[in-house]
């Protein structure tokens, strides 16, 4: 469909869209995401390997179509720059982090303490709050301590909203605990956010501006896709283990069939519509489903720490400090200027 009706350019030139690339990069992240949520399904692993194959191989094509395509949607000597890859990376798992917090967070609200839909959204709005109230500082703050710091900044609050997930949401727990988890998260993405788009938009020339601005959405985009591929991954694994251990551990386990047990063990829901089969036990069935919960997302969480760290370490020891930032920046303006720049075939990928 890309192929066939995708315009074969934009209003503002003539050359032709690199339809091509968009193609090898859709095959890339698809498979990747696809591949990510499979790898915990059980006899998946033929499937898990023919996915991790075509994540390779649309990535090679896409490096190799970039490189040789005369209009390519990214340009990978500007994107190579580390004011520009620092910067994106650090945003997709920012927003990442933020996507899959409220991803895990929604079903803790509803099937752990027993929220409503309208009450587990209604939840989240402390990190949109704090979002909005934060957002006005961090540009004052690049201009001050420069993008490094700044995102380091926002790092650190999105690490102690993980921190607050892992430690104070329990069964039982109350809303300030909800609350503060979120909007500590919510505040990092504020801090984060804006020196995030200030460094790719300095980084680029003039004439690719529409590529820092695809790759500002592909941070909200990808990453959110990402971090909660590998929360919901993590969440699955941990609950399944817990559960399989609570069956084994139960006197009542020669009576649970293999059916039965992987329908316990598939999920929160699953096991839901099991304990209404066996009013009997339903009790029992759902507090080992919430324990179970609990332990599987212990998983996801502590995933978002160690994904927070690491990449607080690539801006810590990757993104130039302040002044080296500036230089940086003045010498890629001054290049990009003195010579002609092609024009990509698409102000947006």
């Amino acid at each position: 469909m890309a192929w066939f009706l995708v315009p074969a350019h934009v209003n503002e030139t003539t050359d032709p869209v690199d339809n091509l690339g968009g193609i090898c990069s859709v095959v890339l992240v698809a498979a990747l995401i696809l591949g990510i949520n499979f790898a915990v399904v059980p006899n998946s692993g033929a499937l898990v390997a023919g996915l991790a194959a075509v994540t390779v191989a649309g990535l090679v094509a896409f490096v190799i179509r970039q490189r040789r395509a005369s209009n390519p949607l990214y340009d990978l000597h500007v994107a190579a720059r580390p004011t520009f890859w620092v910067a994106a990376a650090a945003g997709i798992i920012v927003f990442g982090s933020l996507m899959g917090a409220m991803f895990i967070g929604q079903q803790f609200l509803q099937n752990v303490l027993g929220y409503s839909t309208v009450q587990a959204r209604a939840a989240i709005l402390p990190a949109a709050i704090m979002m909005v109230l934060v957002a006005p500082r961090p540009a004052k703050l690049v201009g001050v301590i420069g993008s490094r710091l700044t995102l380091l900044a926002g790092y650190l609050f999105v690490f102690l909203g993980f921190l607050t997930m892992l430690l104070l949401w329990r069964e039982g727990s109350s809303y300030w605990e909800v609350g503060l988890g979120y909007a500590l998260v919510g505040t990092g993405v504020g801090f984060a956010q804006t020196p995030a788009a200030h460094s790719l938009t300095g980084s680029v020339p003039p004439t690719w501006v529409g590529m820092a601005s695809a790759t500002a959405d592909l941070q909200r985009d990808l990453g959110g896709a990402l971090m909660q591929s590998i929360f919901g991954a993590l969440l699955t694994a941990g609950y399944a283990a817990a559960f399989t251990a609570a069956i084994a551990a139960s006197p009542e386990r020669d009576k649970v069939t293999s059916a039965t047990a992987s329908e316990l063990t598939k999920s929160f829901d699953g096991a839901a519509a099991i304990a209404k089969q066996y009013p009997q036990y339903s009790n029992a069935i759902i507090s080992a489903a919430k324990i179970s919960f609990l332990k599987g997302d212990q998983w996801a969480y502590t995933a978002g720490l160690v994904a927070v760290l690491a990449g607080a370490a690539l801006v810590l020891f990757c993104f130039p400090r302040k002044d080296k930032e500036a230089a940086l920046v003045a010498g890629y303006y001054a290049k990009d200027t003195q010579s002609p720049q092609p024009v990509p075939g698409r102000a947006s990928s």
